[in-house]
């Protein structure tokens, strides 16, 4: 009873995202709190499933950016309030990953679901934006010491730069010591494969769940 009750929730939070209705969501997410269900999931399965399903949406022409934008609106009202009671790791524990749109791009809606999971899951994000060329992201994260460089793009003709990243990490001899992951529309595992990536992620939560393994791995080799 208690897992149907807190999906209930779960799924007023994902279609309040989808109205565009900010003030059901905070409403919603003070009650999950009160309630004592878990934030992460509440993000997971309630704002962020609310968002993907706008996403999809979008790319069926019935949503266009203003609804987008009022979607997204709706979301970060929930997150400021359930991001404070999620449960995180140790602090000393957090793998630091910096994330970013790369050049030509400025589409960051999605970068920005994988920033709040990355965040909710206990890794230390730090967001460089959008538009990056190459070079920015690889000195920001050998300045940061960074263990992940995460990559969006959801247009086709700056996937390139994304295999430039790599390119430069090789050339900077910092490539060892930091994990690639890739993500975005256009993309597929295979194209990761080609660039030389260590993972691809077709969602925000897939994101969360590809580091894990990959970590997970790290520690086991």
């Amino acid at each position: 009873m208690s897992d149907n009750k807190e999906q209930i929730f779960f799924t007023a939070l994902s279609d309040a995202v989808l109205d565009m209705d900010e003030t059901t969501v905070e409403e919603v997410a003070h009650k999950v709190i009160k309630e004592k269900f878990d934030a992460y999931r509440a993000i997971e399965n309630g704002l962020v499933d609310g968002m993907n399903r706008a996403g999809q949406l979008f790319e069926d022409e019935e949503y266009f950016i203003p609804e987008i934008l009022l979607c997204s609106d709706a979301m970060y009202a929930g997150l400021n309030i359930l991001n404070p009671y999620i449960n995180r790791q140790q602090q000393s524990a957090r793998k630091k990953v910096v994330i970013g749109v790369v050049e030509g791009d400025t589409h960051d809606i999605g970068k920005n679901l994988v920033k709040t999971l990355l965040d909710a899951a206990g890794f230390d994000v730090i967001d460089l934006g959008r538009d990056l060329p190459p070079c920015q992201i690889v000195d920001a994260a050998i300045a940061e010491q960074a263990d992940v460089i995460a990559l969006s793009t959801l247009m086709t003709t700056t996937m390139d730069a994304m295999a430039s990243v790599i390119k430069i990490l090789q050339e900077s001899g910092y490539r060892d010591s930091v994990k690639v992951i890739v993500g975005g529309g256009p993309l597929s595992q295979s194209f990761a494969d080609r660039i030389g990536a260590d993972g691809y992620a077709p969602s925000a939560p897939s994101a969360v769940k590809l580091l894990h393994k990959l970590f997970q791995d790290t520690i086991h080799a």
